[in-house]
């Protein structure tokens, strides 16, 4: 892919309402986790919810969260939203329990909580997790062909619905008192401006883009070899023309079930060919819980932030996401002297 800088982000997640104060309590390991209003095997749910003032739920909620995080983003670039396409993810369509009116009416009712109308070749990517692939090509064409200054890359999401409680309590995937092999729920908003490159200041600087399929799904009864996992890191590291010594550490929406741990371990193993030393696994999940579509860009958000203030291991990032259906995107992030 031709290279995107990450100029700026906006966070709100349950350890935060904006980026500085979100990804600060990532770094610290702060979790936003307390038991919800759900109840699961007798026992109150954890959960990390968004602590907005007033309490919001269903569309309104997602709205607020969004145009929060997009606003952040607006007003750290001073971009100007009519000449600032918008790409917005949102929950896969075959999510159980997913609200009414995400593709029309999110984007709608995000522009008037800000009360703004951003450019017309704005488009919704409904893929949950794994959107952040197409969103990141969308930005791709929108900046080096559209001739947009800044592309705004968003996602929304909140799994502390209800109905999407219910179908994955019945798929015990939630972490409850008696099921260890689960993840906590959670919902967050997470945006990040992208451009070309071209400045002299320091900046990191998406390099590489890859997607594949996992066939040995979570949900498949097929022996896990990583296989999808591998095809996309190698196809990322390929585009950006770099190799696993070139990336330091590994950025993920791992969120606390044993496949993802099991797929990401198995990849690596399978695909690098020297030893590193080191190569750290960070999950944001870990403190704002699994938040689907807004996952990617708070991967993202969570990059610029370490490269910025100096506590990331290294210069180099390997980022990936996944969904349940097997898709796989991987993407190469690197802190260059001159963005």
């Amino acid at each position: 892919m031709r290279p995107l800088v990450v100029a700026a982000s906006g966070v709100v997640s349950g350890v935060g309402l904006d980026a500085e104060a979100a990804c600060a309590a990532m770094r610290a390991g702060v979790s936003a986790a307390s038991e919800t209003r759900f109840m699961v095997d007798g026992e109150w749910l954890l959960g990390c919810a968004a602590p907005l003032d007033p309490p919001l739920r269903g569309l309104d909620k997602l709205a607020h969260m969004a145009a929060s995080a997009v606003g952040e983003c607006l007003a750290k670039t001073k971009a100007d939203p009519k000449e600032t396409p918008l790409v917005l993810c949102v929950a896969e369509k075959e999510r159980p329990g997913r609200l009414a009116g995400l593709d029309d009416g999110l984007f709608a009712a995000l522009q008037a909580e800000l009360t703004v109308k951003f450019h017309p070749k704005s488009v919704v990517v409904a893929r949950g997790r794994a959107g952040l692939g197409v969103a990141l090509r969308a930005a791709e064409r929108l900046a080096h062909e559209e001739g947009a200054r800044f592309v705004i890359v968003t996602g929304v999401d909140s799994l502390l619905v209800s109905a999407t409680i219910q179908a994955l309590a019945k798929q015990e995937r939630l972490l409850t008192p008696k099921n260890s092999n689960g993840f906590i729920p959670g919902e967050a908003a997470a945006a990040v401006a992208l451009t070309k490159p071209g400045g002299r200041e320091p900046g990191l600087v998406c390099l590489g883009l890859g997607q594949a399929t996992e066939r040995a799904t979570i949900a498949s009864e097929e022996p896990l070899r990583a296989d999808g996992l591998v095809a996309a890191m190698r196809a990322a590291l390929a585009d950006a023309g770099r190799t696993f010594d070139d990336v330091d550490y590994r950025l993920t929406d791992i969120s606390g079930e044993q496949y993802g741990f099991r797929e990401a371990a198995l990849a690596i193993g399978r695909a690098i060919r020297k030893v590193k030393p080191r190569f750290d696994l960070w999950h944001p999940a870990e403190s704002i819980g699994e938040s689907g579509a807004a996952v990617g860009p708070a991967i993202l958000a969570v990059a610029l932030a370490a490269a910025r203030k100096g506590y990331a291991p290294g210069p180099g990032v390997l980022a990936h996401v996944g969904n349940d259906d097997g898709e796989r995107v991987v993407c190469v992030l690197r802190w260059e002297a001159r963005a």
